[in-house]
């Protein structure tokens, strides 16, 4: 008799001989179906996919299993547990995990099952004694059949062990609850003209806020060029962490059949007039409906949708201002004034509007009202609309590119204490912000200093590098991410807004990763726009969310007093004391964008601004020469350069250039750079003075 063959029949013997024990009973999260996540599973040859469904009744365990869908094979067990060996009579030939091997099942025989409780009830296990046909006859097999809850009850995994199959990997079937966690998705293309394809895309962002209320349904992959680069790895971290389950859509009139049932109406807005397609936005927000042009309504229509509101003349020879004045006074009451969405970025016969699902979502208004002065109409309208938000409000989306800037935008932004979190492309929020946090999971960043310890600088130049404009849109998935010590801007609204994405970005990082919180508050806004009596709320918020995400280096920047190189981009003492005052915990403040002039130090944690921005378009060469003119101007050793990397760099890039200068330079992370510079202060410190 072989090893393998004792050890199952002394098994199965024990068991037998011990009934009286008793296993206890099933953990009750076992009852229910279950279906495939064929991501995590091994293949399954014809009938694709499998689903179980489990029951129980006090000692009794009823299993059925089903393989396949419309062709199928399914088999129900009722089965004793505790020890008790059960027969089960063989009535169907297949051989359902590989139908394609040259085996069947002896039909008119038996199995003989017995079944048992483990691991406090989390484990079902079946002990399988049965005979098996083959090309030379019956052959005896023994088989274990584990089926294991998940710690946190969401997942349940089949794994059956053959005693005739010792090579290979595991037969494994990875199941979660039926029913739950199961969406559409759709790539997107990349045509975004009033033109061109336009109208479908814009219809289908309206789908998916509508559709995405209640639950997750909808998810877009964009196109690789696609300011945002994570959708195509965020939807695979979702089907492989949070075990998604997706079904693809092709067309839009796909899309519009699978999810019909979650829209009341459709919208028309007119091709001629760019900005009703704006407002169009939001009146489909508040009624839950889609918004179409002219050649889609047969398509609508052909669902049995009903028109809500028809924009085609309505704005025809009118201004952005009287436009948005009208939208104001017909939908503004129902709107909800803890979030406006501005539809900027590109213009003219191009709209890319990524976060218009968002927006949907929550019932948003639209606008891309200038925030310039001089534009006094839009510019009243503006400031109308932001002084009747809430405080703290989040104002997403973006500005125009073709009526005012971005520190136009955010300065009138900040001056009402609000914060700004674009782009107008980011992606999948309405779906995003339903996925939670993996249960136990905590952000947890990669620090570097060890507590107690000292960190005192040679005469050296200490250099070290941050990513600007955050993750999403920066070089977290490019080339050299990890090899060298580098630090990251965290868009830290989403730790709220869309967690199960910040965790995306956590459990990637590496142990040269190091995460800070941005951008001078909680979201991005400019602290001398900010009310003084508003100030000090921000900036507790932003602590509070730091905390949250264990972040320990805060990132300020401003330029609500012109541009980035010729305005005044330096910070006022009061300024400087609020951000001390407010955030006693932070190792260091970092400050601007460009080159900046603000530093201090108080007890051991320095504000430092950036020495240095590396441009995308200035060489490698001459980026080396930049820095090594830098230290010899800056003579006193050690020197602390700081820099800022713009988004388009990699981060291969940033180390070739660093691996150009010489010894005299040593890269350093970020927390270790701001603890030296705290205890050996060679910067002047320098404020604003008005």
């Amino acid at each position: 008799m072989s090893c393998l063959l004792r050890f199952f029949s002394h098994a199965f013997l024990i068991v037998c001989l011990l009934p009286a024990l008793g296993f206890g009973q099933g953990d009750p999260q076992f009852d229910g179906k279950w279906t495939l996540i064929p991501e995590k599973s091994s293949e399954i040859g014809l009938y694709r996919t499998l689903s179980l469904e489990i029951q129980q009744k006090g000692t009794i365990v009823i299993l059925t299993q089903k393989w396949g869908t419309s062709r199928s094979l399914e088999e129900r067990l009722t089965l004793e547990t505790g020890g008790k060996s059960n027969r089960v009579p063989v009535t169907n030939r297949v051989f359902p995990t590989n139908v394609f091997m040259g085996l069947s099942e002896p039909v008119g025989d038996s199995r003989q099952i017995i079944a048992l409780w483990e691991e406090n009830g989390s484990v079902l296990k079946l002990e399988e004694r049965s005979h098996i046909r083959a090309s030379q006859g019956k052959a005896p097999i023994w088989a274990v059949h584990l089926y294991e809850l998940s710690g946190d009850k969401e997942t349940l995994t089949y794994t059956i062990k053959r005693s005739t199959r010792k090579t290979g990997p595991p037969i494994r079937y990875v199941l979660k609850r039926a029913g739950t966690k199961h969406a559409y998705f759709m790539k997107l293309e990349d045509n975004w003209e009033i033109d061109g394809l336009l109208p479908e895309q814009a219809f289908l962002l309206s789908l998916q806020g509508v559709a995405n209320l209640g639950a997750p349904r909808l998810y877009f992959i964009y196109p690789e060029n696609w300011a945002f680069t994570y959708t195509a790895s965020v939807f695979d971290f979702y089907k492989e962490k949070k075990n998604f389950t997706f079904r693809q859509l092709r067309t839009a009139e796909q899309a519009l059949n699978s999810l019909k049932q979650h829209v009341r109406g459709y919208v028309v807005w007119d091709k001629s007039v760019r900005t009703s397609l704006i407002v169009a936005f939001t009146a489909a927000g508040l009624e839950r409906a889609v918004v179409v042009s002219e050649d889609l309504i047969p398509m609508v229509e052909k669902v049995g949708l009903k028109p809500i509101e028809d924009f085609r003349g309505k704005f025809a020879g009118q201004t952005d201002a009287q436009i948005y004045a009208w939208a104001y006074n017909q939908y503004w009451k129902r709107c909800n004034k803890e979030l406006i969405i501005w539809m900027g970025g590109e213009h003219g016969k191009v709209m890319k509007p990524g976060v218009a699902d968002w927006g949907i979502y929550n019932k948003a208004f639209f606008n891309d009202l200038s925030t310039r002065e001089s534009d006094t109409e839009e510019y009243a309208l503006a400031r109308r609309l932001l002084g009747e938000m809430k405080p703290m409000s989040l104002v997403m989306g973006w500005h125009s590119y073709a009526k005012d800037l971005e520190r136009e935008h955010v300065k009138l932004t900040s001056s009402f204490g609000h914060r700004v979190e674009g782009l107008h492309t980011l992606p999948n929020m309405s779906f995003s912000c339903q996925v939670p946090l993996t249960p136990g999971f905590e952000f947890t960043n990669n620090h570097n200093i060890v507590p107690g310890k000292e960190y005192i600088p040679g005469k050296k130049v200490y250099i070290t590098c941050i990513q600007t404009d955050g993750l999403g849109i920066g070089a977290w998935l490019k080339p050299g991410r990890g090899e060298i010590p580098y630090a990251w801007e965290v868009i830290m609204n989403y730790v709220w807004l869309a967690p199960a994405m910040q965790e995306f970005f956590y459990s990637m990082a590496t142990p040269n990763d190091y995460f800070i919180g941005c951008l001078s508050g909680p979201g991005y806004m400019y602290p001398k726009a900010v009310p003084p009596d508003k100030l000090s709320s921000l900036i507790e918020k932003a602590k509070q969310l730091m905390k949250q995400l264990d972040l320990k280096v805060f990132e300020i920047m401003d330029y609500s007093e012109g541009a980035t190189v010729e305005g005044n981009t330096e910070l006022t003492r009061e300024v400087v004391d609020a951000y001390y005052k407010g955030m006693p915990d932070v190792l260091g403040f970092v400050n601007g964008y460009a080159p900046a002039f603000t530093f201090t130090v108080r007890d051991g944690k320095p504000l430092i601004s950036y020495d240095y921005y590396l441009s995308p378009t200035r060489t490698e060469e001459e980026a080396v020469a930049d820095l090594e003119e830098l230290a010899a101007i800056n003579s006193k050793r050690p020197y602390f350069l700081l820099v800022h990397v713009r988004e388009s760099s990699n981060v291969k890039r940033v180390k070739s250039i660093l691996d150009k200068l010489g010894p005299e330079f040593e890269l350093v992370p970020l927390d270790i750079f701001l603890k030296m510079a705290g205890h050996t202060p060679t910067f002047q410190e320098r404020f604003l003075k008005k």
